[in-house]
């Protein structure tokens, strides 16, 4: 069992840069790949990015390739989520998700946090 909690969230303007946390518990947080997904109001969630267990394997969203940078700390069970040169449409509710398989998909992911929210005004 693992149980996350997603802090960072807040109220930006566009160009500006958050940085997301997810802390995880369970002694078993090194052996799951993370990741990062959003949505929108009215919108399907969508993947935002994805780190293997070692920390040495990430993939990106188009939308967000070069901007996000994800990355995790095993020794303090916590996954983060840097995120640079916001744009309005950015603005989500983002969620830190724990998988085995851990793909681009939210079925893909087991473990869910509650999330946090990330408004970027123009």
């Amino acid at each position: 069992q693992v149980q996350l909690v997603e802090s960072g969230g807040g109220l930006v303007q566009a160009g500006d840069s958050l940085r997301l946390s997810c802390a995880a518990s369970g002694r078993t947080f090194s052996s799951y790949v993370m990741g990062w997904f959003r949505q929108a109001p009215g919108k399907d969630r969508e993947f935002v990015a994805r780190i293997s267990w070692s920390g040495i394997s990430t993939y990106y969203a188009d939308s967000v390739k070069g901007r996000f940078t994800i990355s995790r700390d095993n020794a303090k069970n916590t996954v983060y989520l840097q995120m640079n040169s916001l744009k309005p449409e950015d603005t989500a509710v983002y969620y830190c998700a724990a998988g085995v398989v851990g793909g681009t998909s939210p079925p893909q992911y087991r473990y869910w946090g509650q999330g946090t929210q990330v408004t970027v005004s123009s």
